[in-house]
């Protein structure tokens, strides 16, 4: 391939393994066609992705009678789900899951350097939306599930992949595959962790495995008044009453809170994180209560999310014309809420800190999930760590908690663990999901492909 030397080069600047492989054809193949089908929303692509991704299922030799694209709502909104079956030997143990999404976030082609939905190779990096999130690890999984094919290989369990197409919207793909798969052993989700190299070296650093994500909530909050003319202003102003309560959810922080997840976390993390932070770690690790590592932490927008629930305001409006005292004025209220907290918890505090006569506090609950963290399970430790350790040997694994939602929260509030476990391993500089020029480094691929296997033939068993 004409990049392996320019590859194998920056391997080498970044101390990564200077004798790696360049691309794994197959899997870049199906990264590059993958991001050509703007699956965003609205775009209506994503129904023939699906199509793609059986069609290259099926020249592999899985069955056609195992896959299934489902349509999903009409019209603009269009999107689809895709599920493929390989059969296990064993029909009586429960299946694998290997789940991820196939939309992406909307991207501008005017705000791009390159065409955002074609795939470009730039020097060490691949270009296009989605190429990170999640198109990487549903096209790792994919080219696994193609090689062991020829391999030869038989799973003993059955092996299932589950993608959706509204992650980034709705989330309804995957309460409804969740409620067919929630009987699943467990479920492998490409669509969190992942390694992290070192920003300025490229070395790895850790690895991280997503144990639990926090309930993702939106509170409507909202305040009515009479109104009247605005040349006889009255004490009962919506809007001054909605700021003032406003005002006081931003002096507001909820209780520390922790779990087997958080703790694994800070445990693995600090003995690799210089300056105070890692000394705060190392404090909060030895005594939760230790309200200056506390402070010291919630200091750090990366790491506030993993020590309690947070609510921020994100939205308002108020008022119906520049003339008129405003009738009514309304603020959302973004909740991240720590596993183990219920939303009707969370909801009443919000009433006592707003401490408002006349504020209502809504929520949709049809889309509100509330699930526990997943145990740590030996199983699914050993193998991941038995993959990283495959490149990187005694590279820490490392428990993490998503503060952001993802498909998984679906499965775990069914009772069905989930491990966020994608192959990737990136610099935190170079991870653009949901930005601008989306990329991920070429030398991922190969190695990517071979956690992939490692994992789908350790837990198939």
């Amino acid at each position: 391939m004409k990049n392996s030397k320019w590859i194998c080069g920056f391997l080498i600047a970044t101390s990564c393994m200077a004798n790696a492989a360049a691309p794994d054809p197959t899997a870049l193949e199906i990264l590059q066609k993958s991001v050509s089908f703007q699956t965003s929303v609205g775009s209506q692509q994503t129904a023939a992705y699906a199509a793609w991704l059986r069609d290259t299922l099926l020249a592999a030799g899985f069955a056609a009678t195992d896959m299934q694209i489902e349509p999903q709502f009409e019209g603009a909104a269009a999107t689809a789900t895709f599920t493929a079956r390989w059969p296990g030997r064993d029909a009586s143990k429960k299946p694998l899951l290997l789940i991820g999404h196939m939309d992406v976030v909307t991207a501008k082609r005017e705000d791009w350097v390159r065409d955002p939905f074609t795939a470009t190779v730039d020097g060490p990096y691949l270009y296009g939306r989605g190429v990170k999130d999640n198109k990487f690890d549903i096209s790792m999984m994919v080219a696994t599930l193609l090689k062991l094919k020829r391999a030869g290989f038989v799973p003993s369990r059955d092996i299932i992949l589950a993608l959706t197409g509204d992650e980034e919207t709705t989330g309804k793909g995957a309460h409804r595959l969740a409620e067919r798969y929630r009987h699943a052993e467990l479920v492998l989700n490409g669509d969190s962790g992942g390694g992290k190299l070192d920003n300025d070296t490229g070395a790895p650093v850790s690895y991280g495995i997503q144990g639990g994500e926090k309930t993702y909530v939106d509170f409507t909050l909202s305040i009515s008044d009479p109104g009247g003319h605005s040349a006889r202003p009255t004490a009962t102003n919506a809007i001054y009453k909605l700021s003032n309560a406003l005002v006081r959810l931003e002096a507001h922080r909820f209780a520390v809170q922790s779990n087997e997840l958080t703790q694994g976390y800070f445990r693995a993390t600090a003995p690799v994180t210089p300056g105070p932070v890692g000394e705060f770690m190392r404090r909060y690790v030895a005594n939760p209560g230790d309200a200056e590592a506390v402070e010291g932490l919630a200091r750090q927008p990366e790491i506030v999310g993993l020590l309690r629930t947070t609510c921020v305001t994100t939205q308002v409006a108020g008022g119906h014309a520049p003339n008129a005292l405003p009738q009514r004025a309304t603020a959302n209220v973004n909740c991240r809420i720590f596993p183990g907290t219920t939303i009707a918890s969370v909801q009443q505090t919000l009433q006592q800190v707003l401490a408002e006569p006349g504020i209502t506090i809504t929520h949709d609950a049809s889309v509100t999930k509330e699930a526990p963290a997943s145990p740590l399970r030996k199983d699914v430790m050993d193998a991941v760590a038995k993959a990283v350790h495959a490149r990187f040997p005694k590279l820490p694994i490392v428990p993490t908690m998503s503060p952001g939602a993802t498909d998984g929260r679906d499965y775990r509030a069914l009772g069905v663990p989930v491990y966020g476990v994608s192959g990737l391993f990136i610099r935190p500089a170079d991870d653009f999901a949901h930005g601008l020029n989306e990329r991920v480094p070429l030398d991922s691929i190969e190695p990517a492909v071979a956690f992939w296997e490692s994992l789908v033939r350790d837990l198939s068993r």
